[in-house]
């Protein structure tokens, strides 16, 4: 998996995807600081702090440098941040796993699919991924609609397995195959 040395910006049809910068902390804190928003993601805590986005900002910028995962703000046109896309790569696998997460401001417009789709294609046609893996929360049924637009199928269920704010939550366990995706954009 070759990535290139500079991260590119992607552009949708209505968003543009570029690289965090420090500017979105406060963006960040504001958006995925919202409860609502914490309470799907496995790595978003609640209350977020403005140190806590400065530091998930940094890491994001070394984990390009490091090749280990590209992360986008996903922002409108107008430049407003409406929330993050990114995949996390294993190269030895010629693998990766998409992640997302839309402030609530910005639900039901269709960004999460937009954005989401953009990053695959540029997994597989990019970087020559194998495979693109995702996880939801069992009972976040929008994600689950957002992965099904996204052609992943779901492959497994695991019941009470990951912890979210003292509470064992159920998973389903999403993928893409290359030769899926590439089926999926000749039809």
């Amino acid at each position: 998996m070759d990535l290139p040395t500079e991260q590119p910006i992607l552009c949708t049809l209505r968003l543009v995807l570029r690289p965090f910068v420090l500017v979105d902390v406060a963006a960040v804190v504001a958006l995925a600081g919202d409860r609502a928003v914490a309470e799907y993601t496995l790595s978003i805590p609640h209350p977020y702090s403005e140190t806590e986005a400065e530091e998930w900002i940094n890491q994001r910028l070394a984990a390009w440098t490091e090749k280990k995962a590209i992360n986008y703000a996903i922002t409108l046109p107008d430049g407003n941040l409406c929330g993050s896309v990114g995949l996390a790569l294993y190269p030895a696998y010629n693998m990766a796993e998409l992640g997302y997460w839309i402030g609530q401001p910005y639900w039901g417009q269709g960004y999460a699919t937009e954005a989401g789709a953009a990053v695959v294609d540029f997994g597989f046609s990019t970087l020559g991924l194998n495979r693109v893996n995702a996880i939801r929360f069992g009972d976040n049924l929008a994600s689950g609609r957002v992965l099904e637009k996204l052609g992943m199928a779901q492959e497994g269920y695991r019941r009470r397995q990951t912890p979210k704010w003292g509470v064992y939550r159920d998973v389903a366990l999403y993928g893409l195959l290359r030769e899926d995706w590439e089926k999926g954009r000749e039809g």
